[in-house]
């Protein structure tokens, strides 16, 4: 037969001020892990800062691959029902929008559409 161990648990109800102290120990717990954490991030972006300048110096040996040349500058672009300012202007923008130099853009046609119309329906030359 097994040991019979009979315990005694008196269940009580917090006071207000007991369940404040609970909370407040749990609220520093977590900050003072935190704090942990944080400095434990910040140790490893240091380790990580000496060990970088290491890999740039290695990437400056390397030669450079040659770059493609330049297109001229969008000299065979078709213009249909626009001016020549307008589409100066939507290729600045376009420039401007996805961060790649004017020059090593190539555009074909800009082309003027109506309000309703799409440009499935509308034939390009």
């Amino acid at each position: 037969m097994l040991p019979y161990i009979a315990l005694r648990v008196r269940i009580t109800e917090l006071t207000v001020s007991q369940a404040l102290l609970y909370a407040l120990t749990a609220m520093v717990i977590v900050m003072v892990v935190l704090a942990i954490l944080s400095i434990l991030i910040l140790i490893i972006s240091k380790l990580m800062a000496r060990v970088e300048p290491k890999t740039k110096k290695d990437k400056a040996l390397q030669p450079e691959l040659p770059q493609a040349e330049p297109q001229a500058a969008n000299a065979a672009v078709s213009l249909i029902d626009t001016d020549e300012e307008t589409a100066a202007v939507l290729m600045a923008i376009v420039a401007e929008q996805s961060g790649i130099a004017p020059d090593h853009l190539h555009f074909k046609s800009i082309c003027l559409l109506d309000e309703n119309e799409s440009l499935t329906e509308r034939t390009l030359p």
